[in-house]
């Protein structure tokens, strides 16, 4: 039941952020075929707690989760947790329904063999917890990118730079013009010609830094991510776009997240 209700309280956040949806200036079309994303931020400090963290996600929540049909999952790591003293595990999770996320906390707590898995994550002691803090964002796929896409490198997991971008804006309406930009104003379809492996593009429609959209890239290595960022910036299309008058202060600004998959990542 405690877990149940942890996460009862989370999803009670979220129906607020929802509200979101039917604000003006956001991409509130009512498309079914639109997934929807959850990504799941873990903080921690030790080896422990990233152990800790680790196992819950391994061998508890993502059983759990495919159980319900909830695949591709991406479990990755920043560049920056080597030197950082505030390490991070992002948790990328697909959605294909809104319900799908509200009926997730009674569906676990049902889950016996979840409850199992889980117990030492779940019983942490107030003394000893698995991480330090967590931060949950929930966003819906843009209208022209309404479902993920695998990556399509094949080299190992280890070599590959996952690139997670967060753009916000300086207000809601210009908010809605960079999402426009996006999509009718044709940056995805730019981002597929150079073939930077779009994972997936998305409002937030709840989170710490609204507004703002995500999105994640995908490379076999930091080289291949420099290059088709140097290969972007000298594109001719994304120049015409980029100086465009209707475009302009439309990102106040861009969160750059370079990562690692685990060995376990879906991704």
């Amino acid at each position: 039941m405690k877990q149940f209700t942890i996460l009862a309280a989370r999803i009670i956040c979220l129906l607020i952020g929802l509200a979101a949806l039917t604000t003006p200036g956001y991409s509130n079309d009512k498309n079914p075929a639109r997934e929807f994303y959850q990504i799941e931020i873990y903080h921690f400090k030790t080896a422990e707690q990233e152990k800790s963290i680790e196992d819950y996600l391994k061998h508890a929540l993502m059983p759990a989760l495919h159980k319900k049909s909830i695949v591709n999952i991406g479990v990755f790591k920043p560049l920056a947790n080597d030197t950082a003293a505030d390490k991070l595990i992002y948790v990328f999770m697909p959605l294909k329904s809104f319900d799908a996320l509200l009926s997730l906390p009674a569906e676990l707590s049902k889950d016996a063999e979840y409850n199992t898995a889980a117990g030492a994550y779940l019983d942490a002691k107030y003394d000893n917890p698995p991480y330090t803090r967590m931060e949950s964002v929930f966003l819906q796929a843009f209208r022209l990118a309404p479902k993920m896409t695998l990556t399509g490198l094949t080299n190992a997991h280890s070599e590959r730079i996952y690139e997670l971008r967060s753009y916000e804006s300086p207000t809601e309406k210009l908010y809605a013009n960079k999402v426009h930009m996006f999509n009718e104003g044709g940056e995805i379809p730019l981002f597929k010609r150079l073939e930077f492996n779009g994972i997936f593009y998305a409002d937030v429609i709840n989170g710490s830094h609204m507004p703002n959209l995500m999105y994640m890239t995908s490379f076999e290595n930091m080289a291949a991510r420099e290059q088709h960022w140097k290969t972007f910036g000298a594109d001719a299309e994304w120049k015409k776009l980029s100086t465009m008058p209707e475009y302009q202060h439309n990102v106040s600004k861009a969160d750059i997240i370079l990562m690692h998959a685990t060995d376990y990542s879906e991704l």
